[in-house]
């Protein structure tokens, strides 16, 4: 196994705030306050947890320099008080980015007790096979 240092903890619990004032400010109606400390804790928390230099090269690369725009240009929008306009945007840069990691959180949500019994059902499956973008996968569980 490999450690985990205190920033990394203190950047997962960051991340998760983040999450969590994210999703009280679009329960609230789009509160932008909610909304802007979500966004501030999230990056800062992916800051700490893969360190300021990579989350700069994840961020500018060339190939996702369209999804960066849109997910900065959200927040820039969430801040000049158009909350429900800068989240779609937002929204549109964060799947554009993160599409790429789909696959494997998705296929680690798949091993997970309870939850991987949900995500392997018949028509829960096919949606979230689209989502991983994983059209070959059977739906056989068994292992002889």
């Amino acid at each position: 196994m490999f450690e985990i240092s205190d920033t990394q903890k203190i950047g997962v619990g960051l991340a998760g705030f983040g999450v969590a004032f994210l999703f009280l400010g679009v329960l609230l109606l789009f509160d932008k306050g909610l909304l802007a400390i979500g966004n501030i804790l999230f990056i800062c928390g992916l800051a700490c947890v893969i360190g300021l230099e990579r989350t700069f090269r994840f961020f500018f690369q060339k190939h996702k320099v369209k999804a960066s725009i849109a997910f900065f240009g959200g927040i820039l929008i969430v801040l000049l008080g158009f909350p429900l306009i800068g989240m779609l945007i937002e929204t549109y840069g964060f799947i554009l980015l993160f599409s790429g990691f789909f696959p494997v959180a998705i296929n680690f949500l798949r091993r997970v007790p309870i939850l991987g019994n949900f995500l392997n059902m018949p028509g829960v499956s096919k949606v979230v096979d689209k989502l991983a973008g994983d059209s070959n996968r059977t739906t056989d569980t068994h292992f002889e």
